[in-house]
């Protein structure tokens, strides 16, 4: 089994000791955000591998050591845009994050570290020339860190629509979609920078925009973990199927542990939260000693009525 941790919020970030405590527990309580199911989710026996994703993963050195510890290998997906503060108002400044970035590659190996420039947002702040010159700027900061850099564009959802139109009032700048054909475009560009920087350049969840030079994505990939155990002299074989979140997407079948609207970073092309505010009041009464990540409601019940 992998374990997503996750692609619903950044615990890196923000809930490393809670995972630590669970990792440790060798076990977390997980809610389906679709179905309500609690589900008892293993974190020790029967794990082949973590993937972790974070847009900083400096809090999180502690559990990484205890993850390598205990043998299981783990791949960091590790989130750098760049973008002005309107679009992204409290991610840790590019500098330090390649800068860790460049730190796990040279302790962990170059396999257990993968770039993210993802989402792609169009928009009078980011327009495909300022995409070029800031994705070029940031690879250059990871060349012989890395292999891969993963992108994608941004996703229309309401509740990003919704988000990226109070931003944009707030700010005053304009987005939108941009066309297949000028998607396409930049991806070539970007793949051509990547690999001038010795790195592949994948598209994750849309072949739609798959262009030359471009790969599709593989998020979680369980051959990318087996090359991180083999590069720690630990021989590990892990029979993990192909089983994508959504049609597109080429990932290796995983549990996630994460918990939509939980994240604070306030990021307004953001898909996993629907409202900032809530985010950060769900962070805020965060327990790092409970089972969940976050207790949904009718379990807090259900223990006080067995008490």
């Amino acid at each position: 089994m992998i374990i997503s941790a996750s692609y619903r919020t950044d615990i890196p970030a923000f809930y490393g000791r809670w995972f630590e405590n669970r990792f440790r527990a060798g076990y977390a309580k997980v809610v389906n955000p679709y179905g309500r199911q609690v589900s008892t989710v293993p974190l020790r026996t029967g794990v082949d591998g973590f993937v972790f994703w974070t847009r900083n993963a400096a809090p999180f050195r502690p559990a990484l050591e205890l993850v390598r510890a205990a043998g299981i290998p783990f791949v960091v997906t590790y989130t750098i845009t760049d973008y002005p503060r309107a679009l992204e108002s409290s991610v840790i400044p590019a500098e330090r994050a390649l800068a860790d970035m460049r730190a796990l590659a040279a302790e962990y190996g170059a396999r257990s570290v993968v770039w993210r420039y993802d989402p792609v947002v169009f928009s009078t702040l980011t327009p495909p020339e300022f995409h070029r010159a800031n994705f070029a700027r940031l690879a250059d900061g990871l060349a012989g860190a890395v292999d891969e850099v993963v992108i994608s564009f941004a996703g229309l959802y309401k509740k990003t629509a919704r988000n990226m139109d109070v931003a944009a009032r707030a700010h005053g700048f304009d987005w939108g979609d941009g066309s297949d054909g000028d998607k396409r475009g930049l991806a070539a560009e970007l793949a051509g920078l990547a690999a001038a920087r010795g790195m592949r350049l994948s598209v994750c969840s849309q072949p739609e925009y798959a262009a030359a030079g471009t790969s599709p994505a593989s998020c979680v990939d369980a051959r990318r973990l087996e090359d991180v155990a083999a590069g720690w002299g630990v021989l590990r074989g892990l029979k993990a199927k192909v089983k994508g979140n959504r049609p597109g997407c080429l990932c290796h079948e995983s549990r996630d542990i994460g918990d939509y609207d939980t994240c604070p970073h306030g990021c307004a092309y953001c898909y996993a939260v629907n409202s900032r505010g809530l985010a950060k009041t769900r962070f805020a009464v965060h327990d790092p000693e409970g089972e969940f990540l976050f207790p949904p409601p009718w379990a807090e019940a259900a223990e006080k009525t067995l008490l």
